[in-house]
Formats: structure tokens, C-alpha cells, sequence
């Protein structure tokens, strides 16, 4: 998940090897977001964790106290979406995974300045400068 939420009452479990079996279709994106050494621990323990050990971890972003006050995180954090560029998402979520875990060569420099070249001159880039420059809102930031 790109953006993550939980109450304080949630838990986690990988708990896969308790019926004999491994979590392997989920473990690249477990291990990428709660690291090799956590995974580990918990790929071969089973263990329950709470959702404040899932934050620290990087499985969760945001720990909530009840499922009233997450549900108001989650309407702000649509809001805060819904006025940000949909394609500059997109392309800004490709970017993570173009970069993630490779060393800062020409190629991944060449990569990035293609990338916001490309961008720049697109129509929404050009919709969000120009909103920018002059001063109003994006053709896509929903009515208040």
C-alpha cells in the first residue's frame, strides 16, 4: 500500500508457517517495507504485533487512537490527493521504484531529468505551472 492507516487496536500477523506454508507472494512488498531483519523475526515466528510496532517498522504510516479519528485521517489524507497532479502521482509513484535501491549512477541521473522533462511539458505539467504562476487553482483541484 502507498499510504497506510491503522487504529491502535489493529495487529499483524505473516502468520503463513503456522499452517505449514510461506509468505511468498507478499514478501517482496513485506520485506521491502518492514526490512530483511524484521521480516525474519516475523516471516518464521508467527508472532502478533501491534499496530505502533508496524509504524515503527514502516508497514504502517499513521496510527490512529479509534476508527472515528482514522476515518477523518483518511478524509484528509483523500483531500490532500485529490489536489495534487493524478498523471504527477502516477509518475511520481513510478519514480519511487525506478530509483529504489540503485546507486546514483549517470544512468539513474539521465533517468530522473528525462523523467521531469517529460513531465514538465505534458498538459497537466504545464496546467499545474501555469496555475502556479497564476495563482489559481489546477484545472483538477475538486470545488471547496
Amino acid at each position: 500500500c502507498d499510504i497506510v492507516l491503522a487504529t491502535d487496536k489493529a495487529s499483524f500477523c505473516l502468520s503463513e508457517v503456522k499452517l505449514g506454508l510461506i509468505p511468498a507472494v507478499i514478501s517482496p512488498y513485506v520485506v521491502r517495507a518492514i526490512g530483511e531483519r524484521q521480516a525474519r523475526r516475523y516471516f518464521l515466528s508467527a508472532e502478533v504485533f501491534s499496530a505502533t510496532q508496524a509504524q515503527e517498522y514502516g508497514l504502517v504510516h499513521i496510527v490512529c487512537d479509534d476508527v472515528e479519528a482514522m476515518n477523518a485521517r483518511c478524509n484528509e489524507m483523500l483531500q490532500q490527493l485529490a489536489i495534487n497532479g493524478p498523471e504527477a502521482m502516477k509518475a511520481a509513484k513510478d519514480l519511487v521504484f525506478a530509483v529504489s535501491y540503485k546507486p546514483i549512477s549517470a544512468d539513474v541521473i539521465d533517468d530522473t531529468a528525462q523523467r521531469i522533462a517529460d513531465i514538465r511539458v505534458g498538459a497537466e505539467g504545464q496546467e499545474g505551472l501555469g496555475a502556479f504562476l497564476n495563482k489559481r487553482k489546477a484545472n483538477w483541484v475538486p470545488e471547496e
